[in-house]
């Protein structure tokens, strides 16, 4: 056994903060904490030290705000926040519009739609928490996700949408379940029109077997008439987002990714989610249905025979240097990049016509890297750098992608928005984010958290601290009796696609 670090962790029984250690054995990493009262607890960390360490290379600390909400009083991570302590600006906000939901997942971390209480602030409590997302400085939280629940159960979330347009989001999505996107191609219009940029669909497999497990359901002919009803609306970068569970779907990524790639019109990203063994799911299943970052990029390698290699995933920070040299030359505030480096990774493939390759067949990464680095360090100590277009021209030495090449170009010269829009439809996004839950929670994580909710009482909250720790307290203070006629329906499948429930 070897020690990689000390941080502080949670029981998952009684959830006291607890010193935890961070080791390394038989090539993996696991975390490992004692309760006085509960006990020791083991888990697995990630499943892959070299990658462990060299995710760790990637790491850059960001900015934290100047206008925290809350004070540093009873410690990180129960002054929820923003407190003092945290260590990174939001780069996604995320508004829970409601807690119902037209389904009742076995799996799901926030436990919605089953409290017995209805939460769904009010149109006005809505606007204030965007309010205050954007009011985050020196850096706007510049992306909203509306979640839930199911937020298409709220009839206004068209004029949700538009208002966080107007509020100043430039980029708005929705997580969703896919029912009602699935049931009506007008529904899907509406959203579009009232500015919506993006869906992340609920996306768990490409064969019935993980929706009968995860969802208790087959929802896959539901999945696919979303999909086709939204991209005849005229969404062109649907995320699907498939929760990653160990034995139940984790020989399927291979053959996600590639559903993605027939459906590259539309389709622009994979979010795989590693199970988190939190809010509505049998936690005595743990270490059965464990699986981590390392283990996806494995598996991906395997079952894309090699076409996507370990080595072509990078941390989230990676994109760091870029961000700090784009807002060093255009003198305006960009957002940071700095999640955790074991938060998540990510790859991207680039289309060209019918053929599609990974990143690292046209970018030498690590030496864009130094080439950024360089320049920022240059820039930071006031010494005079030539111009931009030698900048630029340097770092298009390791691009062999032309379309690239000119976005890069584009992006730190001009402004040009549409070179942006171009290259985002010239490529597929295929990451995973690891949430945390009691049994792997690290505070060192959760300081440099990048994803945040706002909640109704002005606060601002790191993703996994909220649903680990705060969110029935927050959703309990602003709830209301659930009656009978807000209790939504349940799910039609022959209505909306034919498919007789019971057969495949």
């Amino acid at each position: 056994m070897k020690e990689i670090k000390h941080t502080k962790s949670l029981c998952p029984e009684c959830l006291k903060m607890l010193d935890a250690t961070v080791y390394e054995e038989n090539g993996k990493v696991y975390l490992r904490k004692t309760c006085p009262e509960h006990g020791e607890f083991v888990d697995l960390y990630w499943g892959d030290y070299e990658q462990y360490k060299r995710a760790e290379e990637y790491g850059h600390l960001g900015r934290a705000i100047n206008n925290p909400r809350t004070e540093a009083n009873k410690g990180c991570p129960f002054d929820c926040g923003l407190c003092p302590n945290h260590k990174s600006a939001t780069m996604l906000g995320i508004i829970d519009v409601t807690n119902r939901c037209n389904l009742r997942c076995p799996i799901c971390f926030s436990h919605a739609g089953a409290a017995g209480y209805l939460y769904e602030p009010t149109l006005q409590e809505v606007r204030e928490m965007m309010e205050n997302l954007r009011a985050n400085n020196p850096i706007k939280t510049p992306a909203l996700l509306f979640s839930g629940g199911e937020p298409t159960v709220r009839d206004d979330l068209p004029e949700l949408i538009t208002l966080s347009k107007e509020i100043g989001f430039s980029y708005v999505m929705i997580a969703s379940n896919g029912i009602k996107l699935a049931e009506s191609l007008e529904y899907c219009k509406e959203l579009r029109e009232a500015g919506l940029d993006t869906v992340y669909l609920q996306f768990d497999g490409v064969t019935p077997e993980p929706y009968l497990v995860a969802r208790g359901v087959n929802l896959l002919p539901i999945k696919k008439q979303a999909i086709e009803n939204l991209r005849q609306a005229g969404f062109f970068s649907l995320v699907l987002v498939p929760v990653l569970v160990k034995g139940v779907n984790d020989d399927q990524v291979g053959d996600i990714v590639r559903y993605a790639m027939e459906n590259s019109d539309c389709v622009k990203a994979v979010n795989f989610q590693p199970v988190s063994i939190s809010g509505r799911i049998d936690k005595t299943q743990r270490e059965a249905m464990r699986i981590t970052i390392p283990d996806l990029m494995r598996l991906m390698e395997e079952q894309t025979d090699g076409f996507i290699k370990q080595s072509d995933w990078f941390p989230i920070p990676v994109l760091q240097p870029l961000a700090q040299f784009i807002e060093i030359m255009k003198e305006k505030t960009f957002v940071d990049f700095s999640a955790h480096p074991h938060c998540g990774m990510g790859t991207y493939l680039f289309i060209e016509g019918e053929k599609i390759t990974p990143i690292t067949d046209h970018v030498n990464v690590d030496n864009v890297l130094k080439v950024l680095e360089s320049a920022n360090k240059k820039l930071e100590k006031g010494k005079g750098f030539r111009t931009k277009v030698e900048v630029v021209g340097g770092l298009v030495k390791n691009f062999k992608f032309k379309t690239l090449a000119k976005y890069l170009k584009d992006l730190i010269i001009t402004d040009d928005y549409n070179s942006i829009n171009r290259a985002y439809h010239q490529r597929i996004l295929v990451a995973a984010m690891h949430f945390m839950d009691p049994y792997n929670f690290d505070l060192e994580r959760v300081q440099q958290c990048v994803v945040h909710y706002a909640t109704p009482d002005g606060r601002i909250m790191p993703f996994c601290t909220m649903n680990n720790l705060h969110r029935e307290n927050v959703e309990q203070k602003f709830a209301k009796p659930l009656n009978p006629d807000q209790v939504t329906p349940s799910v039609n499948l022959e209505k909306i696609t034919g498919y007789t429930a019971g057969k495949r």
